[in-house]
C-alpha cells in the first residue's frame, strides 16, 4: 500500500499520538488535527483518502466538521469515533455524512480494518444520497422521496429505512435492526421492529403501489432493490 494519506482528528494528545503512530506503521501518511477548526482547514485544503474523526472535539464538533465537509463537496470517507455507544450519536454521525463509526474503546486491529474498507471504496463509490430503485434518502437534508414525491417519516422510521437502504437485498435480523436503530439498552421486545416496518410500508410502498420491504421468514427484513 502506497500513497494513502489520512487525516486523524483527536483532541486527546495521548490517543492522537497512538493513532498517528499506529497508522504510520501500517504504511499511511498521516496528518493530525486537535480541534474542529484545524480539522476543517485540513479537510478543505487537502485531498485525503480517509478521515478518522473523533465526534467530541473542541468546536465545531466532529458532527459539524463532517457536515461542513460534505456541504463543501469534500467526499473523503469519514470514520467517526465516539466515546458514547448510543444510537442517537451513531445516527447523528451517519446523518452528518460519515461513512462508518467506531465506538471507544476499540481495538486497533478493528480501526485498521475499517480504514482499509473505507479506502478501498473510495470517495466516489459511496454517495451521500442513498438510492434504491426510485426511492432516495438524503442523510444530510433528511429528505426521502419515492420518485418525485416527498415522503414524511418520523426520526425512527427514517433511521430504520436508512439501515435497510444501506444494505439493499440483504436480510437484516430484528436484533440487528434494534441494535442499530434503537438503543442497546432497549428491552421492549423485537416486535417494535415489526410495528415500524408496517409504518414504513404504509408510507414508502403502499401509497405508490410498491412491495419492496419484504419479510424474510426466520431471518428478518429485506429491502428488495428490484421489486416493483
Amino acid at each position: 500500500m502506497t500513497g494513502m494519506r489520512l487525516l486523524v482528528v483527536e483532541d486527546d494528545p495521548g490517543m492522537a499520538a497512538l493513532l498517528v503512530r499506529s497508522l504510520q506503521r501500517e504504511g499511511y501518511a498521516v496528518d493530525a488535527a486537535a480541534n474542529g477548526a484545524d480539522a476543517l482547514w485540513n479537510a478543505l485544503e487537502n485531498d485525503y483518502d480517509a478521515v478518522v474523526l473523533d465526534a467530541m472535539i473542541p468546536a465545531p464538533d466532529g458532527f459539524e466538521v463532517c457536515r461542513r465537509m460534505r456541504a463543501e463537496g469534500r467526499w473523503a470517507p469519514v470514520l467517526m469515533l465516539t466515546a458514547r455507544d448510543a444510537v442517537p450519536d451513531r445516527v447523528r454521525g451517519l446523518d452528518s455524512g460519515a461513512d462508518d463509526y467506531l465506538t471507544k474503546p476499540f481495538a486497533l486491529a478493528e480501526l485498521f480494518a475499517r480504514v482499509r474498507s473505507l479506502t478501498r471504496r473510495g470517495p466516489l463509490e459511496r454517495p451521500v444520497v442513498l438510492q434504491v430503485g426510485d426511492l432516495t434518502l438524503d442523510p444530510v437534508s433528511r429528505i426521502v422521496r419515492r420518485g418525485e414525491a416527498d415522503v414524511a417519516l418520523s426520526p425512527k422510521e427514517f433511521a430504520l429505512l436508512q439501515e435497510l437502504m444501506r444494505r439493499p437485498g440483504e436480510a437484516l435480523s430484528r436484533s440487528y435492526l434494534i441494535d442499530h436503530v434503537w438503543d442497546f439498552a432497549y428491552d421492549g421486545g423485537s416486535n417494535v421492529v415489526d410495528v415500524y416496518i408496517r409504518y414504513l410500508r404504509d408510507k414508502v410502498d403502499r401509497p405508490f403501489g410498491r412491495d419492496t420491504i419484504h419479510t424474510v421468514r426466520g431471518a428478518g427484513y429485506r429491502l428488495d432493490p428490484d421489486a416493483e
